[in-house]
């Protein structure tokens, strides 16, 4: 069977799932781009990869609402990033 996500879609939805978990409500894009330590455009399409991987789903024009389509228990464990790997 094919993986619904890659490792890199995995980190993405474990820090969104993390970040939940811990603040009570969603990342802003703002958020996964500190943590990823990459661009705002990088955080965009990957936040629209999974989107339309109906990975997550997400209001527009709406901050924080992004919503995990994921069973917590298929997330992989969230890593530190390394620097550079975006």
């Amino acid at each position: 069977m094919a993986e619904r996500f890659t490792k890199k879609q995995g980190q993405y939805l474990a820090f969104i799932y993390n970040y939940s978990v811990m603040f009570g409500q969603p990342p802003a894009e703002a958020d996964l781009q500190r943590f990823f330590q990459t661009s705002p455009p990088t955080i965009h399409q990957m936040l629209l990869t999974l989107a339309e991987k109906q990975l997550i789903s997400r209001t527009p024009g709406q901050a924080r609402s992004i919503q995990l389509l994921v069973d917590p228990q298929e997330i992989p464990r969230l890593e530190r990033p390394q620097i550079g790997k975006g």
